[in-house]
């Protein structure tokens, strides 16, 4: 593992004008609004590690994925992959050779394929986009090799995918991703769409790919199970903001933020029967009007006034990254 990170996020964020229309605005005399779906984050991703993002719903995970891979232009902050920022190579002369680099692996494998094109056409297009194969001979040889990598049958090059299950479909999906030999793979609930049975399979697909391959992963999911398979180190989103970022046996050990405990409480585990567990409590709040101070302070039984007015910093505490006023004063 190298001494500099192979992805280095800073103070990342996004936000989305959610306004109505210029006409309805002037009538009823209303501001623009905005939505801060990704609202200052910052992170790093040693070669060859996983980190995964996990959160509720509308937490902002997927718009980070899409901001690494170069889908959304950032409003704020920077993304560095090898210490070159991908703002400034997005839109350069080689951003290809960027491209080629990173891939994505989508949530929903029965949407992310073209149902009109054959196997064979969708694992081809990144080896034909970016000249890798020279004449059709040499792409189907790599379109076979590819399948056979993610366990399926190079014959099932002349199929549809409607002539597949979705477990696998996402290995397709897998299959296409693979095809410019990345390095970095952003992975955006790749799993939760599929069968529980089906999940094992394709999450131990990935972790062998890892190893093959020297993959990095960025991980994205609801799931904490997925999660404590899969990841290396493990951020915590909420509305917008990491409030913890720890290895993955610390923070399901010792999660410091009540946040990052009532997700870890919300998971049925029989040998924890008897223990005192805090319910999950109230709702996300409307992105469009955020709380002040911290955002979770409406749903936490350790917030103070503190806590209602001022924003915490994501700080190091005992070799855990946490957002907290409650645990900087030592209450929790």
């Amino acid at each position: 593992m190298s001494a500099a990170p192979l992805v280095q996020v800073d103070d990342l964020q996004m936000r989305f004008d959610v306004s109505a229309p210029w006409l309805n605005r002037v009538l009823e005399r209303k501001p623009k609004q905005f939505v801060h779906a990704v609202d200052g984050i910052s992170f790093h991703i040693q070669r060859g590690q996983t980190l995964a993002l996990v959160g509720e719903s509308g937490c902002g995970k997927s718009t980070v994925a899409r901001l690494l891979v170069g889908l959304y232009r950032p409003s704020g902050g920077d993304v560095r992959f090898e210490g070159r920022s991908t703002r400034d190579w997005f839109a350069a002369a080689d951003a290809p050779a960027l491209r080629r680099r990173l891939q994505m692996i989508f949530q929903d494998p029965y949407a992310s394929l073209n149902p009109r094109w054959k196997v064979r056409d969708i694992v081809a297009e990144p080896l034909r986009e970016h000249a890798l194969v020279v004449n059709a001979a040499e792409a189907e040889a790599r379109v076979g090799e590819l399948l056979s990598q993610v366990g399926l049958n190079p014959a099932d090059a002349s199929k549809f995918p409607h002539q597949f299950s979705g477990g696998q479909r996402q290995r397709i999906s897998i299959a296409r991703a693979l095809a410019t030999a990345p390095e970095f793979l952003v992975c955006d609930e790749p799993t939760s769409a599929l069968d529980v049975s089906v999940q094992a399979q394709v999450l131990n697909l990935m972790r062998d790919l890892q190893q093959k391959n020297g993959l990095t992963y960025l991980f994205i999911s609801h799931n904490l199970a997925v999660v404590h398979h899969m990841a290396d180190e493990v951020g915590v989103m909420y509305l917008g903001r990491l409030v913890e970022l720890s290895d993955k046996k610390r923070l399901f050990a010792q999660p410091r933020h009540p946040y990052t405990r009532m997700l870890l409480d919300a998971i049925p585990d029989i040998q924890l029967t008897g223990r005192q567990r805090a319910a999950v409590q109230g709702e996300v709040p409307n992105p469009l009007s955020p709380p002040s101070g911290c955002s979770f302070h409406p749903r936490c039984p350790h917030a103070n006034e503190r806590c209602k007015t001022e924003r915490p910093v994501l700080s190091e505490f005992q070799g855990i990254r946490v957002a907290c006023h409650a645990v900087a004063e030592g209450r929790l």
